[in-house]
């Protein structure tokens, strides 16, 4: 059963957005990445605001949890903020979950976006009926800009301004592994060596299938199991589960174990298809190795013969990623190779 999510509205130069530190305290850490993270947002035509979690110091993030989602609850309650962005990730943004205002925040739908552990967030606020938008946060994605290729540039003002119906992924012939040493003040937008890709890899599937985009980074969606924040069993019919690995390189091993649970949940048996992110830091070989253990799981152990599985897809800890809006219908045309958007993300 398809299921409505609300749309927030596009962006528009002039515009006010909010950045928030909903888990690491990286803009105290290496506030030149921050820094040229924000003058990114102010030349797309926006104004920041801040609140007390986005510059405040780690240890304090951490004992403060709730101060950390008051300043969510804030910016999605004020009406002239239009959208809020994660300045990075972490590794404990689950604490903040039970502090959210579920009311507040349902109500005023707006773009929300970060990736790795901002996927709490994005999906904690997914289920309240919003479109939400796993990509680039303030320091890993958006203060790398001017490093990014024409066609990545591109893809992030459409996907954040644009008002279309539909959009058509397109492989990136290159990619990095994340970015060069932060502690070298002179690069703040570099992105580390430039690697040739093998663009993505459609392992198994025939035909054409849609369904609404889910997911995440597989680790940060591992906290989440077993939680009132974990999606009902119904929830994963016909969905497009797409999954990434972060910059901690989890085995192969673990991915298999992952996604045999949820071969075991019956989430793999219900969905349409399976999208598998580039993973970081991983050699060729490595890449290679984790194909065969996903179409293992899904094709030998789970007998999913037709699930459509597509590897190497470029969202998540690498670079370019896409931006992969939760809720938002997308069609996969196995023979053709193409991945694209149906409706609309925006309104």
């Amino acid at each position: 059963m398809t299921q409505h999510y609300r749309r927030p509205r596009a962006l528009i130069p002039g515009d006010t957005v909010a950045v928030v530190s909903p888990s690491w305290g990286g803009p105290q850490a290496f506030p030149h990445i921050y820094d040229q993270g924000v003058a990114v947002l102010r030349g797309w035509g926006l104004r920041v605001r801040e609140y007390p979690s986005t510059r405040m110091a780690d240890h304090d993030l951490r004992a403060n949890p709730a101060l950390r989602a008051a300043d969510i609850n804030d910016a999605f309650g004020d009406d002239t903020i239009a959208a809020v962005f994660a300045s990075i990730g972490g590794d404990d943004s689950m604490r903040i979950l039970p502090y959210l205002d579920a009311q507040r925040i349902g109500r005023n739908p707006k773009i929300l976006m970060g990736y790795s552990d901002t996927t709490t967030l994005l999906t904690a606020i997914h289920q309240l009926g919003m479109v939400t938008f796993h990509g680039p946060s303030v320091m890993a994605g958006i203060a790398q800009h001017a490093s990014q290729s024409a066609a990545t540039r591109n893809h992030v003002h459409s996907m954040l301004f644009g008002n279309n119906d539909t959009y058509t992924y397109e492989a990136a012939p290159h990619y990095t592994q994340g970015y060069r040493n932060w502690e070298d003040q002179s690069q703040p937008n570099a992105l580390a060596d430039a690697q040739y890709s093998r663009g993505w890899q459609f392992l198994q599937g025939s035909g054409v299938v849609t369904g609404q985009l889910f997911g995440g980074c597989i680790e940060v969606l591992e906290f989440l199991k077993g939680t009132a924040f974990w999606p009902q069993p119904s929830f994963w019919h016909g969905k497009v589960l797409f999954l990434e690995t972060s910059e901690e390189k989890p085995t192969i091993l673990q991915v298999t174990r992952w996604l045999r649970n949820y071969g075991l949940m019956g989430a793999l048996r219900d969905i349409s298809a399976l999208i598998i992110g580039r993973p970081r830091d991983y050699t060729l070989s490595e890449q290679l190795a984790l194909d065969a253990a996903v179409l293992r799981v899904v094709h030998t152990e789970f007998g999913l013969e037709q699930l459509p599985i597509i590897t190497n897809f470029d969202v998540g800890h690498t670079e370019p990623q896409r931006i992969l809006p939760l809720g938002v219908r997308m069609q996969i045309d196995c023979r053709a190779m193409s991945v694209r958007l149906i409706e609309p993300w925006l309104r």
